[in-house]
This record gives structure tokens, sequence and C-alpha cells, in this order.
């Protein structure tokens, strides 16, 4: 029997979405809203547990790594021709029951996630070979920009208060039975490249739109043009692939700064520095940075404008490179 800590990474691993906001609902009344709070592993056991429902936004910036069609309809064979069809094109769907009435069809792809527009645009493809092309989909957009700042989020599967009733769970979609080891199907679920989109948008001709979010602007320390905000400045490139032994929270601090000038989200920058934090060896006795500290960081550097460098710190002067342009000015 897999303890409470696996089952949280498992279903964290892949309903991954927004981590600083979530959806729940009443059980009682159904009604829905948003809850503007970190996503942590109790949000996760309190869904899981069947005390709050959990719902996840999968959009972040323009990428996700899961994609969800909502049939919302008791009849099982649209989902099942949908499963086929994906099959075909060597995507690997499944099916879960939902809440009230109807079925989701998830796909997943790797932990670096894909463009979600290109995923929306094979699975609006399969939709319309089925000739469902109505069904809604998840994330119902392409990119957050021009005033979407969360999109919308989809209820997750295997809330508890459910469970027992064949509710939120996934089924085998030739027998339509619940999986008797929700877990341990979870743990087998196929996982799907970006190329794998690329591939079928190309071999089917698909019509792909043009992303029509702002452009990247060049930034520098000073406003000008020595650093272009696609890069990182080399003093961060050493502490996010090595981490860091002292000056956790000034180091996480500095680098999420960075993060958020070459343009990556809040919720991506959150999942790149639990990522580096893994590699940050303290020294004298200290803790590794918490989950809880890393968003902490972030949402300060996320508040404002921040266009120093930070570079007469003693958290990045041990990081500082001779070959770097800031370095240079001095």
């Amino acid at each position: 029997m897999r303890k409470t800590s696996e089952k949280i990474k498992i279903f964290r691993n892949l309903f991954a979405g927004l981590t600083d906001v979530f959806g729940t609902y009443s059980p009682e009344t159904g009604r829905a809203w948003q809850v503007k709070e970190p996503v942590t592993n109790n949000t996760i056991l309190a869904h899981l547990k069947g005390e709050r429902p959990y719902g996840v936004y999968l959009l972040c910036g323009d990428r996700t790594r899961a994609i969800a069609v909502d049939f919302d309809d008791l009849d099982p064979i649209p989902p099942m021709e949908f499963v086929n069809t994906a099959q075909h094109y060597r995507l690997p769907a499944y099916i879960e029951t939902s809440k009230s009435k109807g079925f989701h069809v998830w796909i997943f792809f790797t932990e670096k996630g894909v463009k979600a527009l290109k995923a929306r645009v094979v699975v609006k493809h399969i939709l319309e070979e089925i000739e469902y092309p109505q069904v809604e989909i998840f994330p119902k957009q392409n990119y957050l920009g021009n005033g979407a700042s969360f999109g919308n989020f989809l209820n997750a599967p295997l809330f508890a208060g459910l469970v027992p009733l064949g509710k939120t769970v996934f089924i085998d979609p030739h027998t339509l039975d619940p999986y008797p080891n929700q877990w341990v199907f979870l743990e087998s679920v196929e996982r799907v490249e970006e190329q794998v989109l690329d591939e079928i948008i190309e071999v089917n001709n698909l019509s792909v739109p043009q992303n029509q979010s702002k452009p990247l602007q060049r930034v520098s320390r000073h406003g000008g043009g020595d650093l272009n905000r696609y890069s990182l400045p080399i003093c961060a490139q050493k502490m996010l692939q090595n981490g860091v032994s002292q000056y956790q929270r000034v180091s996480c601090f500095r680098l999420a700064v960075h993060l958020k000038r070459i343009g990556l989200p809040f919720e991506l920058t959150v999942s790149a520095l639990m990522t580096w934090a893994q590699k940050n060896q303290p020294i004298n006795g200290k803790g590794v940075i918490t989950e809880g500290e890393i968003i902490e960081q972030i949402k300060c550097a996320f508040n404002k404008d921040y266009r120093g460098f930070g570079c007469d710190s003693e958290a990045v002067v041990a990081f500082c490179h001779s070959d770097c342009p800031i370095h240079k000015r001095k």
C-alpha cells in the first residue's frame, strides 16, 4: 500500500498547473469559486480525503502538462471513440468519470509541458474527426494574456467524497469499470512529448494560429541592450545549475527576478526554483529552503518591476564571472 506522501507526489506530477491559485466547489450546492492560495501538499491531501475539492488551472503561461476533453453526457461512446482515434495518432488518452455526469478524457505530457496551442489544435482535430467539435477542451485558452490571468479550472479526479459512487475515477475504456487500483493505474500512464504533436500537425497539415501574446522586449541593468530578455546572466545560470550553499532566500529572490525578466510566468518560476532548491547544499547545519519560503520570495520578486541585477549582493558575488557584460561595465 502506498504512503500518503507517495500518492500526493503521483497526483501532483500528473495534475499540475498554476501553483498560486486553485478552484473548488461546494459538494452540497455545487457553487464553484476560486481560491487564491498556494497549492500545497495539504491542498491535495484535503482533496484526496474528501474535505475540500481541488480544481486545477492547467494553463501555465502558454504551456500545459495535460489536456482534458469534457464530454458532458452520460453516453460513453463519444469518449471511447476519442480514445481510439487518439491512439491512432500515438496519443494515449484516459477516461475519467466526472463529478456529476459525463466523462473527462485526459492526455498527459512530459514534465516540461507542451505548447497549449499545439495540444488544443490536435485535440480539436480529433474531435472533428469523431464529429463532436462542440465538446469543451481544458485549457480553454492557448495562452494567458490580454486580461486572462488564470484561465479556467477543471475539477481534478479522485475526490474522496465521490470515489465510492464511481465518480471522479479512471475507467477501463473496454469495460467501463473503474480500475481496481487507481494509483497503480496513474503510475502506468504514458506521457507525450511535444514532438508527437508537431508530427501530427505536420502530417495532417493542421492550421496553427499565431500566438498573439506580446513580444518579449530587450532590457539590461540600465534599460539598455547588453543582455536580452531571452537570456539569464552568467551568475544566475551558475546558481540554477549548481545550487547554493548559503543565502538561499536572497538567491531565490534574485533568481525569481531574473526568471520574471525573461518572461517566465509565476507558476513556472515556482516549478523551476523548487527544482533548484533540491540542488542546494546548505552549510552550518541549515535546512534546504522550503516550498513556502520559495513562494514568498517569488511573490516579492513579482510584486514590483525590479531592474537591478543584484551584482553587489553577497549571494551573487560568489557567482560573478568576468565574461558577464554587466561585470565588464563596472
